[in-house]
């Protein structure tokens, strides 16, 4: 899937270089990690990301708050600390 960044950051006017970044998604209690390619601006570090992978975003926030997990990979435990 090859991907088209601007060359200029629309918000500070930095040059953006594409990358591989690590996203984290929320869906009501859960939580999703995954590395997705992005352009990066070199000054700000804003993120510019396809659309292909905005709509998987959404799509994996909706599963993750409707519990629907079972194709996603477990990785550990998440815990609520109150003090």
């Amino acid at each position: 899937m090859e991907r088209y960044y601007v060359e200029k950051c629309p918000r500070c006017g930095g040059r953006v270089i594409e990358k591989e970044v690590t996203e984290v998604l929320y869906g009501g209690v859960n939580t999703a990690i995954l590395r997705v390619k992005a352009g990066v601006c070199l000054l700000c570090g804003e993120r510019l990301y396809a659309p292909e992978i905005v709509r998987k975003f959404e799509d994996i926030e909706m599963k993750l708050e409707q519990q629907k997990t079972a194709e996603f990979k477990p990785l550990g435990r998440s815990y609520q600390v109150v003090f």
